[in-house]
Order: C-alpha cells, then sequence, then structure tokens
C-alpha cells in the first residue's frame, strides 16, 4: 500500500501512523447498540464514522474484520451496577420476551442503518450468545488477583488493580478524581467501593434473564461483552477499537482494565471516538423533548422538525463534520446540507456525460485536487475538507457543462473518479433516487415525458408542453430548457 494513514488515538492523545498488527489484515471492534429502543439520531454519527473508516480501509487494500457487537444483557439503568436490565425492563412494560425485544428493535437498528447507507460489519455478535467466554474472563480476573466475590456477584477491585496499572488512563483521570466523583447507591453494599464495577450479577428473584455460574443464577456486567467478544473475533490484541466518545468513561475505561486484567495486555492498539450530536446546543435526551428517531427524521414527524430529512442528507450532513468534533443539529443546518447534497449528486450525474476535448491542456487544478482529497482522508478521516475538494470538483463539473472550460481525457476520468471513489465509494454517498434497478428507468420515463414536450413545443403546443411542465414540477422534478435542449433535476 503507498498511502499512509494517520489516526487519532484516544489513549496516546497524538496523531499517528497506523500500521496493521497482520499486514493487509485489519481487526476492528466497534460497539453497536443496545437494542431496548428505536434508533435514533446518537446511532447515526458512529454508524457513519466507523462506516467510512471501514471503507476507506477496503479502498486502501486492506482485508477488514469488522466486529460490531450488539447489546442485549447486562446493560442497567443509568449505566450503573443496580436497577433494572433496560431490555428486561421494555420487555416487563410491553409484556414481551426479553428476545422478543431484541430482535424487534434490532430489526429496526439494521433497516435504519441500511437506509443510511452504512454496510453490515463482518461480525455481529450479540452478548447473550457469549456468556460462557464471559464466565471465563471472571475467572481470569478472578485468579489474577482483581476481582473479588461478594454475595453471589463479582466485583472488578479498582483500588488494587490501580496499585499495578493505571485506571483511568484511557479517559485522562486519576483515581482521586474518580472517587470524587463517584457516589454511592443504593443496593451496593456488597461492593467495598463504589468505584468497584461489576463482572457479574446475582440475579435478583424477579430478573428476567439469568445463566447459571461458578458463583450464582446471575448475568454479566454490561463492561464484560466487549472484552469477551473482541478477544474471541480478533485476538487479544488487535487494531482499532471504536465508539462514541459518552462511552470512553466508564464503559471502555472498564473494558481497558478487564482486558489487562486477565490478558496482561490492553488489547488494543488504537482507541478511537467520535465526538456527539447536540441539538440547538443543547444535549439529546426525552426529559428535554429534543430525542429524535431516525425515523422521525426521514418522515418529519417530530415537533421541533420543519420538513423530514433523507437518510442521505443526514449522512451528508454528519459528514460535515470532523468526526471528532462537536456537531449540532438543527433545521437551518439540515436543510444547508440537503442543498449542498444536491448539488453534489447533480454534478456527479452531470460527470458521467461530459464531452471530452482531445485539445485541451492538462489542468494543474484537476491533477493536484484528487491528492488534496486522499491527504484529508488519509489525515485522520477529515471528511469536511474532503467535501471542500470534492465541492472544488462541482465548481469545475459545472463550467465543463457550461462549456466555458474544456477537459481532456484523462482530466475528466479523475472528476469522474473523484465521485464514484471517494463519493461514492469511501464517504457511502448515494443517489436515493437512483435505486437499484429503478435509476434507469426513472431516468427513462422522465426523458420519453420531455420528448413528448419537445415535440409539443416544436407544433407550438405551449398548452401541453406547460403541463408536462407544472405536472413535473409538482412531482418534485425541475426541467431548464438550454440552447442544446432541456436540463431536468429532482429536487
Amino acid at each position: 500500500m503507498d498511502r499512509n494513514l494517520y489516526l487519532y488515538n484516544t489513549l496516546t492523545r497524538t496523531k499517528s501512523l497506523f500500521k496493521p498488527i497482520h499486514p493487509g489484515m485489519v481487526g476492528m471492534y466497534v460497539c453497536g447498540p443496545t437494542v431496548y429502543g428505536d434508533a435514533h439520531l446518537g446511532h447515526a454519527r458512529p454508524g457513519i464514522t466507523y462506516d467510512v473508516l471501514f471503507r476507506l480501509l477496503r479502498h486502501l487494500g486492506y482485508k477488514v474484520r469488522y466486529v460490531r457487537n450488539i447489546t442485549d444483557v447486562g446493560h442497567l439503568e443509568n449505566d450503573a451496577d443496580s436497577g433494572e436490565d433496560k431490555i428486561a425492563k421494555k420487555a416487563r412494560l410491553e409484556e414481551l420476551e426479553p428476545m422478543e425485544v431484541v430482535q424487534t428493535y434490532t430489526l429496526r437498528y439494521h433497516d435504519a442503518m441500511r437506509q443510511l447507507n452504512v454496510l453490515p460489519p463482518s461480525i455481529e455478535p450479540r452478548a447473550s450468545g457469549h456468556i460462557i467466554e464471559q464466565i471465563n474472563i471472571v475467572r481470569k480476573i478472578l485468579d489474577a488477583g482483581f476481582a473479588y466475590e461478594s454475595n453471589g456477584s463479582v466485583y472488578f477491585d479498582v483500588a488494587k488493580y490501580n496499585e499495578k496499572h493505571h485506571y483511568g488512563i484511557l479517559s485522562g483521570r486519576n483515581l482521586e478524581d474518580t472517587k470524587e466523583g463517584t457516589r454511592a447507591l443504593d443496593g451496593q453494599d456488597d461492593k467495598r467501593s463504589p468505584m468497584d464495577f461489576a463482572l457479574w450479577k446475582k440475579a435478583s428473584p424477579e430478573h428476567i434473564m439469568h445463566w447459571p455460574s461458578p458463583w450464582s443464577e446471575g448475568f454479566p456486567g454490561w463492561h464484560l461483552e466487549c472484552s469477551a467478544m473482541s478477544e474471541k473475533y480478533l485476538g487479544e490484541t488487535f487494531d482499532i477499537h471504536g465508539g462514541g466518545m459518552d462511552l470512553m468513561f466508564p464503559h471502555h475505561e472498564c473494558e481497558l482494565a478487564q482486558n489487562t486484567a486477565s490478558r496482561g495486555v490492553g488489547g488494543v492498539n488504537c482507541w478511537m471516538h467520535n465526538n456527539m450530536i447536540t441539538i440547538n446546543g443543547q444535549k439529546m435526551g426525552k426529559s428535554l423533548g429534543n430525542f429524535i428517531t431516525l425515523e422521525q427524521l426521514f418522515t418529519g414527524t417530530h415537533p421541533i422538525l420543519e420538513q423530514a430529512y433523507s437518510p442521505m442528507t443526514i449522512r451528508f450532513f454528519i459528514l460535515q463534520a470532523h468526526y471528532r468534533s462537536p456537531l449540532d443539529f438543527s433545521n437551518e443546518a439540515l436543510q444547508a446540507a440537503e442543498k449542498g447534497l444536491k448539488r453534489m449528486l447533480q454534478a456527479a450525474k452531470d460527470v458521467k456525460n461530459l464531452p471530452v476535448d482531445e485539445s485541451a491542456a492538462p489542468s494543474a487544478e484537476i491533477s493536484s485536487l484528487k491528492e488534496k482529497v486522499y491527504d484529508a482522508l488519509l489525515d485522520d478521516i477529515n471528511t469536511p475538507v474532503v467535501l471542500s475538494y470534492l465541492f472544488d470538483a462541482v465548481r469545475i463539473v459545472n463550467s465543463i457543462k457550461d462549456k466555458s472550460v474544456k477537459v481532456g481525457r484523462e482530466d475528466l476520468a479523475t472528476l469522474q473518479s473523484l465521485f464514484t471513489e471517494i463519493l461514492s465509494d469511501v464517504l457511502g454517498i448515494k443517489d436515493e433516487n437512483d435505486g437499484a434497478g429503478n435509476g434507469k428507468m426513472i431516468d427513462g420515463l422522465i426523458n420519453m415525458v420531455l420528448d413528448v414536450r419537445k415535440n409539443a413545443k416544436a407544433n407550438k403546443d405551449w398548452a401541453t408542453s406547460d403541463l408536462i411542465r407544472n405536472s413535473l414540477k409538482e412531482l418534485g422534478i425541475s426541467i431548464k430548457d438550454t440552447k442544446d435542449g432541456c436540463e431536468w433535476t429532482i429536487d
């Protein structure tokens, strides 16, 4: 591979050259959703962020084993070691089996990701399918002396671990800071310290999901599943672990501690975290009334939405900010993204049919544009800069289309590759009006109607001509008469 990728590592707080453990092969693990509700705007950003990384790595020639888990057990309310399991609570409220809840919302999550053009991972394991592996890790941590059993539950001993290792190294905390920020919670008297976290919890009589273990009939702690499943499918040490910034502490911090305690190594070469999406400057939350599901975004049914926004508009909007930067949602920002996306997709369509002028001199701007795009992509996946260069390509395409600029065959091929290889293949932006098997049909039908209009104009049948124009406009299709004929766009 002749292109070098640089990624920011949360653990080292540095951006460095990415070197896979096994040449040509990348192991990548990303924390997926806890499936007890519909996919929401907060799920879109990590889904799209790590999809672009997955696409980019494959584009660079790597073979990628991409593992994204499904949390279906052990995630208690408020991310604590007490309270009700989030999925069990949903099952109780809806009078369903827990796995009915899991299946329902997993399918809805998959459908939302499909609409966002997020590729499926190589492996998508569930926590409930890896109870044996999680029990084995608990055994190893107990044997290493970094955990203790208490009344049928097993807890990770943070203070003892911190004597030999640094608990807080990932999130940049020290133990004293963690102590001050930790409060004792009801029902946690089994713990030696409020900082300790559950590896295995004894199930109360009313707890729906539970399994036998050497310590009790119970269930694994939330943090344990990622340690177990990443090791099973990627080995004790792998290349990339991704997730949202909200998972850095305590989830990923606990995972890193578990890995070190059970394996002797942290297990991850590069930790990556995407930043959050806020709404009009506020954190998204149901209590604030600004919690928006992806279905509500796609249909425009939430009260704060002025309109529906297509999945590609959401994807384009998310890519306009660097994945490590905060991103604020607003109707204005989404509408601007929608307009920008239309310009980009129109240029992607136009570039396929631009005329070649064999006499045109090579363009230094076009030849340098592709390298600039790659430089931005390889600089920690800087998608907003990539899009800025692609808009330069849009401007050039429009100039060629208007015949104010001529283009040679090689330069045209370069422009075309920017829209196919980069916009489509790496950034995952597609024309939603050009679905599989439907794109050519739609083009053909519209062009057929426009031929009828052309004949009507030739016969000076202005009533028919205007009727066709107005009818197409009502369907969201704008037409523009030019000296060379007629052009159309889908609004």
